[in-house]
């Protein structure tokens, strides 16, 4: 429109047009948690706007039928389309698509018949159903789960029903569904990987756990001590049958291996040094929020906790965490931890995301009993022993570990071999992370004691019983 801002200024009028902004516009605690603002603060808000009209035309004072023109069954759709674009040469206003009023959602979809998917279910060894079908599942675990021996792709759960079809298609499984419990129900299914955000993994573990199925979860296993003291109980009174793994990748790089067989020579306590070059992640990021994704600490120093108490041979007994002062932009994202193991080992971890991500990512360190390891970004093995100096690179491309992680779990799900991952050092990884984000916020050394944190609640859980 051709509006003169002089007429109008002289004039003193305001040309004003609807937009979506206001109190609440682009505040994901208001758009994506439902969290109102005080009506004190805000009187109309957008739900209440809408609660306004949906009470008006209840009552009868909204009329909106003298708006409505036309009317097509969803199965006459394109009909509809041709009216609003001007083919059917009618006058219009509102255009309806109506549905049948019986009709049930359907929350599932089969992609091959249910004959069809049962044997091939009965054929393979682990039946994998999967909840989750994010960027990291379908870019990660899927593909490396597809090339796995005995495997039977069942069903996939996820959010949007899309998003779920999309990655049932492109993998091949049976079927998608919006439906978790279907895949909980699913006989099946023996196995289900949990790939969703990091504040669903205790609740769909504890169901996984319940429903008897063995569990893939990606890290981490929970958000809180509450969480995983309930995981502990629910795993101890399950009888301890099925397998529970957690996501910690980097033990099973094939540099990582080898570097862990290096230093089991070793007869006295390490030093253990892993710097990591997180790079910088916005604070409004999910994994940001303290509620859905629990923070950075949590959600990816355990991979580094984990690797570290892989190659000390011992569980972390305590921790220390020093956040590095800096920007706010980085938040907490910069770190120091300390930490000591059982076997008076010693080993820091500095995670910080105010570096440059052209440099690289990952620099393990260890000294101890006359050598030196080097591990960097898994692309480069350093060991050095008697002044002889070994060193590996990768041929191809960086390998942290996603397939043989998902190969060594497959094999102890088919009985061919030991748990991957043994409970307790999953259990104590979990609460060293946890304790290194006490200490933090404390400011002080914090305990490890995973036997007893172990032994507390199992006993708890048979008391009970």
């Amino acid at each position: 429109m051709d509006i003169q801002r002089k007429l109008y200024f002289e004039k003193e009028l305001d040309f004003r047009i609807s937009r979506s902004y206001g109190p609440g516009r682009y505040d994901s605690a208001y758009e994506k948690k439902g969290r109102d603002y005080p009506i004190g603060y805000v009187r109309w808000t957008e739900t209440r706007n809408m609660e306004a009209c949906l009470q008006l035309l209840s009552d009868g004072k909204l009329d909106v039928q003298s708006l409505i023109t036309h009317r097509f069954p969803i199965e006459r759709a394109q009909g509809a389309y041709e009216l609003i674009t001007g083919r059917m040469g009618q006058p219009f206003l509102g255009v309806l698509i109506t549905y049948p009023e019986q009709a049930e959602p359907s929350r599932e979809i089969q992609l091959v018949g249910k004959g069809t998917a049962a044997a091939l279910a009965r054929e393979t060894s682990m039946g994998i159903g999967i909840l989750g079908a994010g960027t990291f599942a379908l870019g990660t675990l899927l593909p490396a789960i597809k090339q796995l021996d005995r495997v039977g792709l069942v069903g996939v759960c996820a959010a949007k029903g899309s998003h779920a079809r999309h990655a049932a298609e492109k993998f091949g499984f049976q079927y998608c569904t919006t439906d978790e419990q279907r895949i909980l129900d699913d006989p099946d299914i023996n196995t289900v990987v949990i790939a969703t955000r990091h504040h669903l993994h205790a609740t769909q573990v504890l169901a996984a756990v319940s429903a008897g199925k063995n569990i893939f979860c990606e890290k981490p296993l929970c958000l809180s001590e509450i969480d995983l003291a309930e995981i502990v109980r629910s795993y101890a009174s399950s009888g301890r049958d099925r397998l529970v793994m957690v996501g910690f990748n980097r033990r099973f790089a094939p540099m990582a291996i080898k570097m862990r067989a290096f230093l089991k020579q070793v007869q006295e306590p390490m030093a253990l040094h892993y710097r990591v070059n997180a790079g910088f992640i916005a604070r409004d990021h999910w994994v940001n929020d303290p509620e859905q994704g629990g923070g950075r600490l949590l959600g990816e120093v355990c991979h580094f906790v984990d690797l570290l108490t892989f190659m000390a041979g011992a569980l972390p007994i305590e921790v220390h965490t020093r956040s590095v002062t800096s920007l706010e932009q980085y938040g907490d994202d910069n770190v120091v931890i300390s930490l000591r193991f059982a076997n008076g080992s010693q080993g820091t971890i500095s995670y910080l995301a105010n570096g440059d991500r052209a440099y690289s990512k990952e620099r393990l360190e260890v000294f101890g009993g006359g050598a030196v390891a080097v591990l960097e970004d898994f692309r480069r093995l350093e060991l050095v022993r008697h002044g002889r100096k070994q060193t590996f690179r990768s041929r191809f491309r960086q390998d942290k570990g996603h397939r043989g992680e998902l190969e060594a779990f497959a094999a102890a799900v088919c009985g061919r071999g030991e748990p991957p991952i043994p409970f307790d050092e999953i259990v104590s990884t979990t609460l060293a992370t946890l304790r290194a984000a006490e200490s933090r916020s404390l400011g002080q050394p914090v305990e490890v004691d995973t036997a007893a944190f172990l032994n507390s609640n199992s006993q708890s859980r048979r008391a009970v019983s």
